[in-house]
């Protein structure tokens, strides 16, 4: 067996056993692709894939037993590529850095800028998505590093650290009813919020369960009119008075923000958490740790391997 017929039925599998998309994801044919899969089959001496025609439909018993070991073996194909770089160019490559919105915007700007000076042959890429979106990119080695909030300690196959807690703020247009009672010297409430329509973040993101959860515990229904992914939406229809925004204490700036006011909101809502994650058995090339120690000073080399050898499904406290 070879390379290519693993990366064909773990890509058949992925793709929803749709040979087109597997055939342009391995830049080769369909044909191709259904040659390599039957030499595995072959080889095997069992079918991987059930079939209607020559179109496949699914994994076969024996395909969904043998599916994770494929997995295993293309991910320690990988650390050895990478081990194998790590010493002979220790200093050159890429790093993947797969974070949502607001961390790309608002925290990682002075690490990247440090990491950059430092290893200036080392080239970054960063890809934006959601926390489920992230842990899948780490989970099947498309990001070497993963940045978003609590959801990423969920899957037993990432090791997930805590980097630093935040809050939310409500933040109001200049002279919004809100910022007027604030000036005031009246502290924000819940019942406050929820008589104004509320524009927030959609409940994948940035801690948005805890928004909701605080409501429900108060027996409010907030009147969420606009969802969106990230802070800097949320503002600019903020703007437009559309509603009271809630965001990451984070995301607002009152250099950049001068149309907005922000209303402490921290003792409204839980405390959040931002976690690094890394994926459990990948050989991370020396820079990777570098730029994590950037990121995270707490976060030694270290305390990381320690966290990716833990027991899979292990909270990781520092």
């Amino acid at each position: 067996m070879n390379f290519q017929q693993l990366r064909s039925m773990r890509e058949a599998a992925r793709r929803g056993y749709n040979l087109t998309e597997v055939a342009e994801a391995l830049h080769t044919s369909q044909p191709g692709v259904s040659r390599q899969i039957r030499e595995l089959e072959d080889e095997l001496g069992v079918e991987l894939f059930m079939r209607a025609g020559k179109r496949l439909t699914g994994l076969t018993p024996p395909g969904a037993a043998i599916l994770p070991i494929v997995e295993r073996l293309l991910h320690e194909a990988e650390n050895l590529r990478r081990a194998g770089a790590d010493y002979s160019a220790a200093e050159r490559g890429t790093l993947t850095i797969a974070a949502t919105h607001a961390q790309a915007r608002y925290a990682l700007p002075p690490a990247v800028r440090d990491f950059s000076a430092a290893h200036p042959q080392v080239m970054l890429r960063l890809q934006q998505g959601s926390p489920k979106q992230i842990a899948r990119w780490l989970l099947d080695g498309e990001a070497d590093i993963g940045i978003a909030t609590e959801a990423l300690a969920e899957y037993d196959g990432l090791a997930a650290l805590p980097c630093y807690a935040w809050t939310h703020c409500a933040v109001v247009p200049r002279g919004h009813a809100l910022a007027l009672a604030h000036a005031d010297g009246r502290p924000l409430n819940l019942a406050a919020l929820a008589a104004h329509p509320i524009v927030t973040y959609e409940p994948a993101y940035s801690g948005r369960s805890h928004l909701d959860e605080a409501f429900r515990r108060a027996q409010l229904e907030p009147n969420i009119v606009l969802e969106a992914m990230d802070a800097d939406v949320i503002k600019t229809y903020v703007e437009l008075g559309m509603g009271v925004g809630l965001i990451a204490a984070i995301a607002y700036d009152e250099d950049r923000d001068t149309g907005l006011v922000a209303l402490d909101a921290r003792h409204l809502f839980p405390t959040n958490t931002t976690r690094l994650a890394v994926r459990r058995g990948a050989w991370l090339r020396g820079y990777v740790f570098e730029f994590i120690r950037t990121f995270a000073p707490p976060l030694t080399r270290k305390l990381v391997e320690q966290a990716m050898a833990s027991e899979r499904g292990e909270s990781f406290e520092i």
